[in-house]
């Protein structure tokens, strides 16, 4: 192993031990190859070295000699070659390119490369902005809408948040989480056809939602497992700490009540007050919805994380209630549209492609099999189906 600095880390060197931060938090894990993104993120961090893998010099190996070309043929047998050479190539490209799953096409797209650019940098900035609100410093609000803003640039919905399932973190509970969230009640903001400066201060609000967890012990912070009732007593305080760190900073009380009330559900289930319905903020439920939806398609240690459509059935089966009817239901059937078209895996393992979404039934579209059967999810017939993955 060699502990280099970063302005000698190249990329493809392999990571030999976890790259941690000042807080203790884990940005590259050991055995990763290194892009050129992760040595940006590096220095976006102040981090001033990393330990990566010796690298091996390969023995040379030893060529023979091509042997000595064949007299040239004649021309029908050049012909025939040519032949052969139109026909069957194409046929084997095109079908090694339809097998190549979705992800892995995306991660190799320049698109997603630059993305995954701008999400560091964006991650970078966030956490310099708590860090100086924790300090007392003034941040900018305007920058940070900036930076935001470049990740939807030339982007679909659907290729945001296709990007966004991919950028997934384990090791980063604050400030991935919290990019993720103000992007995604940004989206909810414009489905709601919100003016402009309120979908601007939606996504601050989802932004900083989560200051509060700075100040919550790593130990508990990081915990791989599932919490205790004493432990998730103190996870619980992010809320009342987070209104707490942003009051007389100037901003806006609904930016105030997003970080209180992001936990609070219409049914008096939430915390920490167990307000209901129109007791709590608008922006407060919007960006209540956008953590629960980013936190069930991230990864966890105890699951994998869940696709669209299971997330829609776990809120149509269990969470309608527990959200503001207008916003909720409006988020559901735009997620489900916004997958319309798209390939899908069954909980079968038959693949297909949703060509229907039933409004009264989200999460359990109509969908086309490869073999050209159409199903109906939503029939009681195919009660134990179910779309597993985004392909």
């Amino acid at each position: 192993m060699t502990t280099l600095t970063v302005d000698k880390l190249e990329p493809n060197m392999i990571v030999a031990e976890p790259v941690v931060t000042k807080r203790g938090q884990i940005i590259i894990k050991a055995g990763e190859k290194l892009t050129p993104q992760m040595i940006a993120k590096l220095t976006f961090y102040k981090i001033e070295s990393a330990t990566v893998e010796d690298v091996e010099e390969e023995a040379p190996v030893e060529v023979e000699p091509e042997p000595a070309p064949e007299p040239e043929k004649p021309k029908a047998a050049h012909k025939e070659k040519k032949k052969t050479d139109l026909s069957k190539p194409k046929e084997t490209v095109k079908a090694s390119n339809s097998q190549i799953p979705y992800t892995q096409r995306l991660k190799a797209s320049p698109q997603f490369q630059k993305f995954q650019s701008d999400y560091a940098i964006n991650i970078a900035f966030l956490q310099k902005n708590f860090d100086d609100i924790l300090a007392g410093k003034k941040c900018s609000t305007d920058e940070m809408l900036k930076n935001c803003e470049s990740l939807f640039k030339s982007k679909t919905t659907i290729e945001l948040l296709n990007m966004l399932s991919n950028m997934r973190n384990l090791e980063d509970p604050i400030y991935s989480h919290s990019l993720n969230v103000g992007l995604i009640s940004r989206v909810i903001g414009k489905w709601l056809k919100w003016p402009l400066a309120d979908v601007n201060l939606l996504t601050l609000a989802g932004l900083l939602h989560d200051i509060g967890k700075t100040q919550i012990p790593l130990e508990i912070l990081n915990k791989p497992g599932r919490y205790t009732d004493e432990e998730f007593a103190v996870m619980k305080t992010h809320t009342t700490l987070g209104k707490k760190i942003l009051n007389d900073k100037g901003f806006d009380p609904r930016i105030l009540y997003a970080a209180l009330q992001h936990h609070e559900r219409c049914d008096g289930s939430g915390y920490p007050r167990g307000l209901e319905e129109d007791e709590i903020d608008d922006v407060a439920s919007i960006v209540g919805i956008a953590d629960v939806y980013d936190a069930m398609t991230s990864a966890r240690a105890h699951r994998d994380p869940l696709c669209s459509f299971q997330v829609i059935s776990e809120f149509e089966h269990k969470g309608l209630q527990k959200f503001n009817t207008k916003f909720i239901l409006t988020f559901l059937e735009h997620i489900a549209n916004t997958y319309n078209n798209s390939r899908v895996m069954l909980n079968n393992a038959k693949t297909g492609r949703v060509v229907y979404i039933n409004k009264s039934n989200l999460s359990r579209p109509v969908v086309q099999l490869d073999e050209g059967e159409i199903i109906n999810l939503a029939d009681s017939a195919y009660s134990d189906i179910f779309i597993k993955s985004i392909l």
